[in-house]
């Protein structure tokens, strides 16, 4: 499986982006990291091949999660975007069914390189 992600930029707060994850291969569930330089890898959403949803508390309301139906590609839609949400978005994968609703991707799993979102002032 080969993850690729795209649609970072730099945007105004309040602004929106959407960002998109290609997937080669078949998976069961994806979802967003984001990651500061200084901080910890952070979990933003997830989503599963039957449609299970999660997201992290700060981002609810502004950003959703939605895949096609064959799981080939995986978006993240962004709205009223704040400057805490700058960082480098990654998009992760996996196999089995409930990454990232009942515990997170690991290091095992599949894991794009990242797309830069900034949020400016």
């Amino acid at each position: 499986v080969q993850l690729q992600a795209s649609g970072g930029g730099l945007v105004q707060a309040g602004g929106s982006l959407r960002l998109s994850c290609a997937v080669s291969g078949s998976i069961n569930s994806a979802g967003w990291y984001r990651q500061v330089l200084w901080q910890e890898r952070e979990f933003v959403a997830a989503i599963t091949r039957g449609g299970r949803v999660r997201y992290l508390d700060s981002v609810k309301g502004r950003f959703t999660i939605s895949r096609d139906s064959q799981m080939k590609t995986v978006y993240l839609q962004m709205n009223s975007l704040q400057p805490e949400d700058t960082g480098v978005y990654y998009c992760a994968s996996s196999e089995d069914r409930e990454s990232g609703i009942f515990y997170p991707f690991g290091d095992d799993d599949y894991w794009g390189q990242g797309t830069l979102v900034t949020v400016s002032s």
